[in-house]
């Protein structure tokens, strides 16, 4: 009965995002590749979208080169003459070694080939930030505006020591500019500032807080939210909701006789009324109004019902100061760099985590279905979708660069310890440390989609 519950569509929306944003990752990181050992004369022999072990649901040779897309969405691969990868081609690499082949190429070759591909997708994030700053601009709620403060919106956040009004002043000692940064910083750091009364007080975070949010679900439920009034933005055609004549800027003050003065206090007392129906009474300009709303079984009342909460439209409340940075051309690249930066340093104290067991941020590490799961499932949104994938190429080339056999930074690793000691490593150790490094990916992957889907690290 649960799949019932699935809406299909959404779903369908975020597979599609998420197919279409690795696909162009993939094929420009092996495209870094490719170019590459084209550069080098090398021939390449394969250049494929996903992998086509048996078969390939399309193929076309141009050249010395088979142009394909595998059957296998778990990534791409280049094959380049002479050199021991995923393919494992061994008997190729038994007949002498020829001009063309990689294996005949000086070090240093090697290595930019090697890094072509991170560095594709390094300079692809810069690109697709530069233009998300450029088409719609830095967004920026500036935390110490928070006119009432923050709203706790997860019940864990409140067991940490967090409290409906508290406004965040720094996090780790560090002050916080932009809201949108609080929660991200929030979740790999060790304690947070606020202002709770007029007071300064500290709250310690747990080493385990992603562990511990992880335990307790995985949802599109924030952590924090704004705090604000409970305003009306309107009525969809033809609802429950513009039949009871609710007008935009309507502010409910009163339910059922019980005061409301915050959107989260409303939503509380809509809670515990499921099924039934309660009094509102709104303020609109100087009167008041009483309307009587039927609440569903899922606390959701009337259909239809708008409810403001656009930082913008809150802005124009003196709820919080909004502001939005649109950059030229010029300007965009520098600022893109930076913010790329930003992510990876977000990114790599993520990571540091998860090689603490004590923190429990293993239990987060999640496979396709975690990936999908951040692309919206409400409508095809191009600037999320850009931010995304933007962050994802900055996660693979990070990856991509980890030093295990079989990825990127595995063959760096070895190319450096031949251009610093002279000596090249055999065939044979290159092919085990392949298989080696093959072993650990397909295991990692596999815990990670199991992770997803059936909670192998949280012990479920």
């Amino acid at each position: 009965m649960e799949l019932l519950a699935i809406n299909w569509s959404s779903v369908g929306l975020k597979v599609a995002q998420l197919i279409l944003s690795l696909s162009i990752l993939v094929i420009l990181h092996e495209f870094g590749h490719y170019i590459t050992a084209r550069w080098f004369k090398c021939r390449v022999e394969k250049f494929y979208l996903f992998f086509d072990p048996w078969f390939s649901l399309v193929k076309k040779k141009i050249g010395d080169t088979v142009y394909g897309i595998g059957w296998l969405p778990l990534g791409g691969y280049v094959k380049i003459a002479g050199m021991i990868d995923e393919s494992m081609d061994k008997e190729a690499m038994k007949l002498p070694p020829q001009p063309w082949e990689f294996r005949s190429k000086p070090a240093w070759q090697r290595l930019i080939i090697m890094l072509g591909g991170v560095t594709v997708n390094i300079l692809l994030a810069f690109v697709i930030y530069a233009g998300i700053l450029m088409m719609w601009g830095e967004k920026k709620v500036y935390n110490n505006s928070l006119k009432y403060g923050i709203s706790v919106e997860d019940s864990l956040m409140k067991s940490f020591g967090f409290r409906d009004g508290d406004k965040i002043l720094s996090i780790n000692g560090n002050a916080v500019e932009n809201f949108y940064s609080v929660i991200p910083e929030l979740i790999v750091s060790d304690s947070v500032a606020v202002e709770r009364d007029g007071k300064a007080e500290t709250i310690q975070l747990p080493k385990s807080l992603i562990g511990k949010l992880v335990e307790k679900k995985r949802s599109d439920v924030p952590l924090i939210g704004i705090r604000h009034p409970f305003w009306i933005g309107g009525a969809d055609e033809g609802s429950a909701a513009e039949k009871l004549g609710l007008k935009r800027w309507d502010k409910v003050i009163m339910i059922d006789s019980m005061p409301v003065e915050f959107l989260a206090d409303a939503a509380k007392l809509i809670e515990k009324n499921k099924g039934r129906s309660v009094n509102v009474v709104l303020q609109r300009g100087n009167e008041q109004v009483s309307s009587t709303w039927a609440i569903d079984s899922n606390g959701m009342a009337p259909k239809g019902l708008k409810i403001i909460g656009k930082p913008e439209s809150l802005d124009s409340a003196n709820v919080l100061k909004y502001e939005v940075t649109r950059y030229g051309f010029f300007s965009a690249f520098p600022a893109g760099i930076k913010l790329a930066g930003e992510k990876l340093g977000w990114y790599i104290d993520q990571f540091k985590k998860i090689l603490t067991p004590s923190t429990g941020a293993y239990k987060g590490v999640g496979g396709f279905k975690a990936m999908g799961s951040v692309f919206s499932g409400d409508e095809w949104d191009w600037e999320h979708f850009w931010n995304i994938t933007a962050f994802f190429s900055i996660v693979l080339a990070f990856m991509n660069l980890l030093p295990i056999p079989a990825l990127d930074g595995g063959h760096v690793l070895f190319t450096l310890g031949e251009m610093i000691t002279g000596r090249k490593p055999s065939e044979k150790f290159l092919e085990y440390a392949q298989i080696a490094g093959m072993v650990i990916l397909l295991s990692l992957m596999l815990y990670a989609n199991g992770n997803d889907w059936f909670g192998w690290g949280r012990g479920k």
